[in-house]
C-alpha cells in the first residue's frame, strides 16, 4: 500500500526536527530543514547556523539547499522546514522553483509562506505541536537571540 501524503510529510519533518535539535544542541537557533527530490530522497539537510558560524545567511533552509549541491532543476522538489520560512528563504524557494514547502509550524513565526502559496508554490502547514514547543521554549529562554534572528529589535 502506498504511503499517504501525511505519513510522508511526517517522515520528512522528522529529518528537519533532527536538524533543529542538532542546531539547539550546538548553541544555535532550533530551525531545521531538508530538501527532498521528487522521488522522496533527501538531497540535503541542515539547520540554522547563524550563531555557530557567525554568519547571518546560514538559515536552516539555506543550509539544506547548500548541502544538496547543484541540481539541474528544482522542479518537483520539496523544502521541509520546522518553521515558516522567512522572506529570505521564501525568496530562495521562488528563485529556484522549488515546488512545495512543508512547514512544521507557523504560529510562533509566520514568514513568507502565504506569498509562496499565492505565487504557485504548494504550501503544507502541519501545525506540529513538537515544532511549536521547540520554538516557544527557545524564544522564552533566548528572546534577544530570537529577535536578532528574525531581524527585529526586542527593545522596542
Amino acid at each position: 500500500m502506498p504511503e499517504s501524503d501525511a505519513a510522508r510529510y511526517a517522515r520528512w519533518l522528522q529529518i528537519a526536527v533532527e536538524e533543529a535539535e542538532a542546531g539547539l544542541a550546538s548553541g544555535g537557533i532550533p530551525i531545521g530543514a531538508a530538501l527532498i527530490d521528487r522521488d522522496g530522497r533527501v538531497l540535503g539537510r541542515g539547520h540554522n547556523r547563524r550563531v555557530q558560524d557567525d554568519d547571518p545567511s546560514v538559515h536552516g533552509e539555506t543550509a539544506a539547499f547548500k548541502a544538496a549541491g547543484r541540481q539541474r532543476s528544482y522542479a518537483g522538489t520539496t523544502m521541509v522546514t520546522t518553521l515558516s520560512p522567512c522572506w529570505y528563504c521564501s525568496g530562495l524557494v521562488r528563485q529556484f522553483g522549488i515546488s512545495r514547502v512543508v512547514i512544521g509550524e507557523a504560529r510562533t513565526f509566520s514568514g513568507g509562506h502565504e506569498w509562496l502559496a499565492e505565487n504557485g508554490v504548494e504550501v503544507v502547514v502541519l501545525d506540529d505541536p513538537g515544532c511549536e514547543r521547540l520554538m516557544t521554549g527557545f524564544i522564552a529562554a533566548h528572546p534577544a537571540l530570537w529577535y536578532e534572528d528574525i531581524g527585529e529589535d526586542d527593545t522596542e
